[in-house]
């Protein structure tokens, strides 16, 4: 055994999913398209997921974003949307992201997105550990789990997804 105990499985990761699915489309009521917006690289993983579930629970029209930024040092190098060129005028937009520890890394992925005129932002995490650093919070939540600071949170995305505290 490596130390690490399971907090979700597989399973319990998808009927999360299934129920954050469902809150998006709460949180966005009478959107005609949605757009999901991953930080990457595992809350781009959540968005394609989402992307999927949403595909097959509605017909809004939805479509991936992928933002990238250093998670260490957020200020130190801009901020990447892809595809570029992508306009986020008056869209519903969704910023999803894997874990929510002190909230800098959403904190400065939704500075980013806002300096669009957006019609709504919604914020989605798999896993909220409520150590804010940072005025934000997630709108949507899969599980919230309370942690010591040392303690770490690794969420695995595969054909087995899973997440570990260690």
């Amino acid at each position: 055994m490596d130390g690490r105990t399971v907090v979700l499985e597989h399973d319990r990761i998808q009927r999360k999913l299934d129920r954050m699915a469902l809150q998006v489309l709460e949180h966005n009521p009478g959107a005609k398209q949605l757009l999901i917006v991953g930080v990457v690289p595992r809350g781009a993983v959540l968005a394609h997921r989402l992307k999927k579930l949403l595909d097959k629970l509605t017909g809004i029209e939805s479509e991936v974003l992928e933002l990238s930024l250093p998670k260490d040092g957020p200020l130190d190098a801009p901020v990447k949307l892809r595809p570029e060129g992508r306009k986020l005028d008056g869209a519903a937009v969704v910023l999803v992201d894997d874990v929510l520890m002190s909230g800098r890394t959403l904190m400065h992925a939704a500075a980013h997105l806002v300096k669009h005129p957006l019609k709504r932002l919604t914020t989605l995490v798999l896993v909220d550990r409520m150590h804010r650093a940072f005025p934000i919070r997630a709108d949507i939540v899969g599980l919230t789990l309370s942690t010591t600071m040392q303690e770490h949170i690794s969420v695995e995305m595969g054909r087995k997804d899973t997440v570990y505290l260690s």
